[in-house]
């Protein structure tokens, strides 16, 4: 398998910023698991299926077969843009529903371990040093206050979450989404024992950038 880093944490922490620059840096692929996530629940959304287990084997079904493209922060799904479409609060409702789903994790885990056959990768998501691959050469949890993720994510506008208004309203969102993710049956999110803990709060993304790419040269380097 080629090296692979894994870059997990919550909603807000700063892993996708921190992962696509860590991976331009390196002239690896990036990759937004939350996005394979987020596309699936739009598609099944489309299709008017069940985000539950009424529906399971069908929504599993569009994770194995539907046609991906992730392409730096570009998301499509069997040819449709939906780039956009993924970044709402209701998607973020929707994707977190159906990564309860063993099944679709099942699907989506075997396209993401897919992806580092063909190459260097430094992914993202929530499971990707615990379940993903446990034994990729670097793992990194990014974490931040929740009054900080929850400005972060109040300003950003590549979430509809950034209109949301009060950052209590986008914190209690957070907090919503955090409690799914943790509690889950299939993959929380969590901490692997051997992922080096990176507090991203009051730091400038030019530093924590900084900071991972020297650790994960470090671990490189080190074989």
């Amino acid at each position: 398998m080629h090296p692979v880093v894994a870059i997990d944490g919550p909603s807000g922490a700063g892993k996708g910023t921190v992962a696509r620059a860590v991976a331009r840096e390196l002239g690896w692929r990036y990759v937004d698991t939350g996005a394979m996530y987020r596309a699936v629940a739009w598609e099944a959304c489309r299709r008017g299926l069940a985000l539950d287990e009424r529906d399971e084997d069908r929504v599993a079904a569009v994770a194995a077969d539907a046609e991906m493209e992730l392409e730096h922060e570009h998301v499509a799904i069997n040819g449709r843009d939906v780039t956009g479409a993924i970044r709402t609060p209701e998607m973020d409702d929707a994707a977190a529903r159906v990564a309860r789903l063993p099944r679709v994790r099942k699907a989506l885990v075997a396209r993401q371990q897919a992806y580092a056959a063909a190459g260097p990768v430094v992914m993202e998501g929530r499971d990707i040093g615990t379940v993903v691959f446990p034994g990729a050469d670097v793992k990194i949890f990014l974490d931040a206050t929740p009054a900080e993720r929850a400005a972060r994510r109040s300003s950003d506008p590549a979430h509809d979450l950034s209109r949301a208004g009060a950052i209590d309203v986008v914190a209690d969102a957070l907090a919503a989404r955090d409690r799914l993710d943790r509690t889950r049956d299939a993959s929380p999110l969590r901490k692997a024992e051997d992922a080096t803990v990176v507090d991203t709060t009051s730091l400038q993304v030019a530093s924590v950038v900084e900071h991972v790419l020297d650790i994960v040269r470090g671990r490189l380097e080190a074989g």
